[in-house]
């Protein structure tokens, strides 16, 4: 039994039929849990007040992990009844965190305090830490992951047995992501060594060599992506790549970065394995198993499969799965997508990208302007209440001087005007003896 000072973790449950506990969102928040092998929490599964659930259920799952404990709804604490779950409140019962991605994120920084040492649970939040990070209303990718496809394949499996039914737009979608080429931060030096690989493989094509040899060279794996493999996989070891040590020749590096060939994915962000991977993959396993179960005709996703089994291969994810009964479905080698499928991937990818133009923003005043005139509404300007003033900004500390971070020119003018604007109105209305604070001010690096 965990100590009461511990952290509660509070998780839906509404039943769960064979490996797949429902909601998903629990499903994810568990496998989390067995990767990280994180028993730092104390987890609640709530059920409903009005539903008593089969004892075998319950005992199924308590046997694989023990630290569980089920609650009613009723009974769970006045902070957490009205919020998206999963939520965590901490030990102290004042801060309570809510929703998947967050709570995901917070569960492997906790495993991470917990042992400094390992370092890889870390790596799953990705480069500079943000992934899953922006919210599902501003982040398109973060509302498929942690919301659309999860709620999408709950649906799924209600009419799975239907073999007419057509693959779900946002599966599709994700299919279409795994094709997007890679953008990492270091892509422009990843992207000169793929070059200086394929130089060489050619190189070793065209040599007159034995047939022995030729066998030998016919038996490597030579694979667009290879480079890319390696890539991932040495960082999941937290290791370094022996090709990333040594500077490419002169005619590689001369090479224009617009020349240079694309990055493939190797796992759902890219090329490195994030917690992203870790809440798609319950969700695809499931979606999969419904498929293969009920003999539907729509398992011809191929960069999906093949992110389903890389992601099976991972350091760690094996054990996961065990606990979790999440059993490898997939015996036999991916297809292409048939004609019908490429069309619904097209139509998906079209659909997507109408969306993403209809709510992008634009911003500035003059849009807003036109948009307003267009409705037949008239701003009315009045005179800067000071049109000259202005901070002294080469006097203040650099930290809070726009300029001197790392933005354009233009971007940092623009905020300083924005600034000179807030301070001129604001010590306008102050008066003496007042302190003014600046909320949300944003973070000192």
């Amino acid at each position: 039994m965990k100590s009461e000072n511990e952290d509660h973790l509070y998780l839906d449950y509404f039943g769960h039929s064979e490996d797949c506990i429902h909601p998903l969102h629990t499903s994810i928040s568990l496998f989390l849990l067995a990767y990280c092998d994180c028993k730092i929490f104390r987890i609640f599964l709530i059920t409903p007040n009005e539903i008593t659930f089969d004892i075998q259920q319950t005992e199924e799952i308590l046997s694989k992990n023990p630290e569980i404990n089920f609650i009613k709804r009723s009974e769970i604490p006045v902070m957490v009844q009205s919020c998206c779950f999963p939520a965590v409140v901490k030990k102290n019962g004042r801060f309570c965190r809510a929703g998947l991605a967050v709570v995901l994120r917070y569960i492997v920084q906790k495993t991470y305090e917990a042992d400094p040492s390992n370092k890889g649970i870390l790596e799953l939040l990705g480069f500079k830490r943000t992934c899953l990070k922006a919210c599902a209303e501003v982040s398109e990718w973060t509302r498929l992951c942690e919301i659309s496809i999860p709620l999408t394949v709950e649906n799924f499996l209600k009419v799975s047995h239907n073999p007419h039914q057509n693959i779900p737009r946002e599966i599709l979608l994700f299919e279409n992501k795994l094709g997007e080429p890679v953008r990492v931060h270091n892509d422009d030096k990843i992207r000169r060594q793929k070059v200086q690989q394929q130089k060489m493989l050619d190189k070793t094509a065209s040599t007159d060599i034995s047939s022995k040899e030729a066998r030998t060279v016919e038996t490597q794996e030579p694979g667009s992506a290879d480079l890319e493999l390696r890539t991932a996989f040495s960082k999941l070891t937290l290791q370094k790549m022996p090709l990333a040590t040594n500077r490419e020749p002169s005619h590689i590096r001369k090479i224009k970065t617009s020349e240079l060939p694309p990055l493939e994915h190797i796992f759902a962000e890219g090329l490195y394995f994030t917690l992203t991977d870790i809440v798609l993959l319950p969700c695809i396993h499931h979606f999969l198993a419904a498929c293969k179960k009920h003999q539907n005709n729509i398992l011809q996703l191929p960069l999906i499969l093949s992110w389903y089994k890389r992601v099976l291969d991972v350091p760690g994810i094996k054990q996961a799965t065990v606990k979790c009964n999440i059993k490898n479905i997939l015996n036999c080698q991916s297809h292409p997508l048939p004609n019908e499928c490429e069309q619904n991937t097209s139509t998906a990818f079209k659909e997507s990208e109408n969306i993403r133009e209809e709510i992008q923003f634009i911003g500035g005043p003059r849009p807003t302007m036109t948009k307003l005139m267009e409705k037949g509404i008239e701003a009315i300007f009045s005179p800067h209440p000071c049109p000259k003033w202005t901070l002294d900004w080469d006097s203040l500390p650099a930290a809070v001087n726009p300029g001197k971070g790392k933005m354009s020119a233009d971007r940092a003018l623009r905020k300083q005007q924005q600034l000179n604007n807030l301070i001129a109105l604001v010590t306008k209305l102050a008066k003496p003896g007042d302190v003014i604070v600046d909320f949300c001010s944003g973070g000192v690096m």
